[in-house]
């Protein structure tokens, strides 16, 4: 099994998310990977690590998340691997449910969001993004 985190989705993978069913719930599980040090593409220096600058995008994407309908279910420090192998485990897993994926589309291409998201990338490495369907 290959395992490649990303910061941007790629153009199949966002066709795919603005295609089919746009308006069913889903919650999305996020393994997140910090940089050791923040890097703003801007070139700002800063002595931030990866971690925090990308606390600073959490804090204010919960707030977003909230406006949409949806809302965060859960966040937590990745401790061990308990089950499988993989070469290097993630930092931090997050779930967010939204209303939908439109709702979500629309949070990410708010002004609001570009202002945070430089937050995002220069805190993460990379991270998987796990879009899951109630079953429900």
């Amino acid at each position: 099994m290959k395992v490649e985190n990303k910061v941007i989705p790629s153009e199949e993978q966002m066709k795919g998310f603005v295609e089919g069913d746009i308006d069913s719930p889903i919650s999305m599980v996020n393994l997140l990977k910090y940089k050791e040090k923040a890097k703003y593409e801007d070139g700002r220096v800063t002595e931030l690590t990866g971690e925090e600058a990308y606390q600073i995008y959490a804090l204010e994407v919960a707030k977003l998340v909230e406006k949409t309908g949806g809302k965060i279910l859960f966040g937590g420090e990745v401790s061990r691997l308990m089950l499988g192998e993989v070469e290097e485990l993630w930092d931090t897993i997050a779930i967010a449910y939204y209303p939908s994926r439109k709702k979500m589309l629309e949070m990410m291409m708010s002004p609001e969001y570009a202002e945070i998201s430089i937050h995002r990338t220069a805190g993460l490495e990379g991270q998987l993004n796990i879009e899951t369907k109630s079953n429900e």
